[in-house]
């Protein structure tokens, strides 16, 4: 078998995974952690800071430093629950809406332009491929965290 780890690798780096940066949209550089959250707030309905830690798997310190960067930003809105005062939920600004869907589109033409190289039945394979590497990863004792811990 192939080094695995070393394919992770080359993906990682031609991904870009490893910018400081991953992106750039309305004049804002977003950190790909950053990109993840206004992913996740844009994708589910309202959340709370813990569900979009949770679906992150990043501890809540952490997470909330990235959410105050993100309301400094002017990307992202935290108000009360209505039903739970104690509880914060998430939204887009106007402007993170903008910044969400433009690093949307920027991703899926980096996609589109790296499928072009493949034809219909390698692209299906891969597809396949990352979707039964996403199932083994979510059964995995250590999911969502760095092999040591």
């Amino acid at each position: 078998m192939e080094n695995a780890r070393e394919l992770f690798q080359i993906m990682t780096r031609r991904f870009g995974f490893l910018n400081k940066n991953c992106c750039s949209a309305g004049g804002c550089d977003i950190s790909l952690v950053q990109s993840h959250i206004l992913y996740e707030i844009d994708r589910q309905h309202k959340p709370s800071i813990q569900q979009i830690a949770e679906a992150l798997g990043t501890d809540i310190t952490t997470f909330s430093r990235q959410i105050q960067s993100l309301i400094k930003m002017n990307l992202v809105k935290k108000s009360p629950d209505p039903d739970d005062r104690r509880v914060y939920v998430l939204s887009l600004t106007i402007e993170g809406k903008y910044v969400a869907t433009t690093i949307d589109q920027q991703m899926n033409a980096y996609l589109a332009e790296v499928f072009s190289h493949m034809n219909d039945f390698e692209k299906e394979t891969v597809i396949r491929s990352i979707k039964l590497l996403n199932e083994a990863m979510s059964k995995s004792s250590q999911c969502c965290t760095t092999p040591l811990g």
